[in-house]
């Protein structure tokens, strides 16, 4: 399983993207100070664009050369996210994602400038008993090994995939598509957790993860700075042993 880990040359510590999943731009502010430098990329999503101030937020993370993820997952008529990924492509984001069909994923990529499109597959929520209230017949693998086969010829640059996931993505698509990989618990998943497709982190950078998306484990932590830290320290040591 070492040949799947991820061989892009992307710094070790901005391989963990911290979630801000708050209410307010004030809470994740405060978080981000607390963190200091054990963090240097951040996801700010929905919850926050329904605050005041995500745009404002994303500025004072740029202004202390932060990474920002815009997890937005734009879904809507082609020229539309067209649209909406073209204003956002001289924000400074890194990352942005979007849902969708072929012709959304295609419209996506046609403006992005640097910006780097990821596609959603399926949302680590999800698992077979909701796939079948969706509608769909097929497994969770067959789906998103379906949409990434559709992201790669779409043009777009990576793929949000579960850990379950991503070894397969990397055993057929090798490394043509990066892969974030969110629903990461370092320990195991409590009861009300709505994340049903999880995996550790160092089984996620295994199965061929570029990056890590963690949230409730870093924000809930009695002491979220040290909580970054140890996982920093997983990352370091999968990486260092890669290299060895």
């Amino acid at each position: 399983m070492s040949s799947l880990i991820s061989t892009k040359q992307i710094l070790p510590q901005d391989r963990l993207i911290v979630a801000l999943d708050f209410s307010s731009v004030q809470e994740a502010m405060r978080l981000v100070e607390q963190l200091g430098d054990a963090v240097t990329f951040y996801k700010i999503g929905l919850e926050l664009f329904m605050s005041q101030g995500y745009f404002e937020l994303l500025d004072w993370l740029l202004a202390r050369d932060k990474k920002v993820f815009v997890d937005l997952k734009f879904f809507d008529v082609p020229e539309t996210v067209r649209s909406a990924v073209r204003a956002l492509a001289s924000s400074g984001a890194t990352f942005a994602t979007i849902h969708g069909n072929q012709s959304i994923m295609e419209a996506a990529v046609k403006d992005k400038g640097t910006l780097k499109i990821l596609a959603v597959t399926a949302l680590t929520s999800l698992d077979r008993g909701d796939l079948d209230d969706l509608g769909f017949s097929c497994d969770v693998q067959q789906l998103v090994l379906s949409r990434a086969r559709r992201a790669l010829l779409a043009g777009v640059d990576g793929i949000v995939s579960s850990g379950l996931e991503a070894a397969l993505i990397r055993a057929e698509l090798g490394d043509k598509l990066l892969v974030v990989t969110p629903g990461i618990r370092p320990v195991e998943n409590r009861p009300e957790d709505d994340q049903k497709r999880t995996v550790d982190v160092a089984q996620a950078f295994r199965n061929g993860a570029d990056y890590i998306v963690v949230g409730r484990p870093v924000r809930q932590a009695a002491d979220p700075r040290g909580a970054a830290e140890a996982i920093q320290s997983t990352i370091r040591g999968v990486f260092a042993y890669k290299a060895t």
